[in-house]
């Protein structure tokens, strides 16, 4: 979401003449967009203000602005501690930038706050000002915030209540980037599945979007397993364009865990999610979030955490030790041994990244559909991602039209990260690769 975020406020700030720059040097702005629920980003936030300062010391001063979840949850402390920060903006907030930098402009002596809660207003500015990204794969974001208050999370804090982004809105930004080239694209939200507008369900937003022609690729992130309805779980047996892989963090294999972090279901209601899927779909792959030190987790919470890693197999996890995070109802918890906490993360992962790599193993061999996205830096091979958003570097091509089009490529080797193989398909027409 914060890809998406950056994004549009580089759209927003075209209209007052301010471009983006590679040049670090050269910047007359910097837009810090920080995300809470990073690790340290309050820390990282910092020492990025300390090397703007160190090098425009004997320069005039860039405008620097922070934006984002450490905005809204930290603003009056970085506004305290660091001088050099003009105004701080919420995620909420951002569509005020334009303002905000041109009161800056007239005073470079005033500092604002920029942290409130309208989430209308900033879908209805997005909305007003077309978004011209000519990428193959894009985010669009369809809904904010999150009801849930799972214990150990900052976002109801930072991004506030629930809010769907109406349905018409969604509709024209992707029909947008389908005419600047996009072929995938993945819907964003705290709480995706939750998207709601007037009573159309993110079921009735695939289902139109399966109707766009030159739309080859439809996703979703992030989803909450209680929020997985009956419509939305048998879109995935229905709808040729979304692809087969489902985010659906977990954060723990224990129920006592699962019950202290307040994430309002069970491992069984969890695992039932998943094998109607299964069968409403037999190609769905799952990827998970997982805690791992949670406070109060014991050997047999992280065992059981093991336990549902095993059973599920997912395609892809990414873990993280706790870390508190200030305002949140867990961060008053005792933290559990950190050496203990490192010791599970590195048996946990170990095994999250055999499974990872024993599903792109088990497509050496094996013909995928890669949508191409781009030349690799050696000119020599394109990049692109197959259904399972698995990265696939090709073999040389002679044909140069590639780029958007979906690719027979059969695979050669694999790695945790990465397969390659070779496009079976390379001497089709400029006629046939146009379908």
């Amino acid at each position: 979401m914060n890809e998406y975020d950056s994004s549009r406020i580089s759209d927003f700030t075209k209209a007052i003449n301010y471009i983006k720059t590679e040049n670090f040097k050269e910047a007359d702005c910097f837009v810090l967009n920080t995300c809470h629920i990073r690790e340290k980003a309050t820390e990282k936030m910092f020492h990025e203000i300390g090397r703007i300062k160190k090098e425009y010391k004997y320069k005039k001063k860039p405008i620097v602005l922070i934006t984002g979840c450490v905005a809204q949850a930290e603003g009056e402390v970085i506004l305290k501690k660091s001088k050099y920060v003009d105004a701080v903006i919420g995620p909420q907030s951002y569509q005020n930038i334009n303002d905000i930098i041109k009161k800056i402009e007239k005073n470079n002596k005033e500092r604002i706050d920029e942290t409130n809660f309208d989430v209308i207003k900033k879908f209805d500015t997005l909305n007003e000002i077309e978004n011209k990204t000519s990428k193959v794969l894009n985010y669009i974001t369809i809904q904010e915030g999150c009801d849930k208050f799972c214990k150990f999370c900052v976002v109801p804090y930072t991004r506030g209540a629930e809010t769907s982004r109406p349905f018409e809105q969604i509709i024209n930004e992707v029909k947008s980037l389908i005419k600047n080239g996009c072929k995938d694209i993945t819907l964003l939200g705290q709480n995706v599945n939750a998207y709601n507008y007037k009573g159309k369900k993110l079921s009735d937003l695939i289902s139109e979007l399966e109707k766009l022609d030159n739309l080859k690729r439809v996703r979703y992130t992030t989803s909450h397993p209680k929020d997985m309805t009956e419509d939305l779980i048998l879109a995935h047996g229905k709808f040729k364009k979304l692809m087969p892989l489902i985010h659906l963090p977990v954060q723990s294999g224990s129920n006592k865990v699962l019950d202290s972090m307040n994430r309002r279901h069970s491992i069984e209601y969890y695992l039932d999610k998943i094998r109607k899927l299964k069968k409403i779909n037999n190609k769905l792959e799952f990827t998970s979030d997982f805690i791992i030190g949670y406070p109060g987790e014991t050997n047999e919470d992280f065992n059981q955490s093991i336990d549902l890693l095993n059973e599920v197999k997912y395609v892809q996890v990414f873990s993280f030790i706790y870390s508190p995070r200030p305002g949140t109802p867990a961060s008053d918890l005792s933290t559990i041994n950190s050496s203990i906490a490192k010791e599970r993360l590195m048996k946990f992962q170990l095994l999250a990244d055999k499974y990872q790599l024993s599903f792109k193993k088990k497509l050496i061999g094996k013909t995928v559909k890669v949508l191409i996205e781009k030349k690799t830096k050696n000119q020599n091979t394109y990049f692109g991602r197959d259904e399972y958003m698995n990265s696939v570097i090709t073999s040389e091509i002679k044909n140069d039209i590639l780029i958007g089009k979906i690719v027979e490529v059969e695979i050669q080797k694999a790695n945790k990260q990465t397969m390659f193989g070779r496009i079976i398909n390379q001497f089709k027409t400029e006629k046939e690769f146009a379908a």
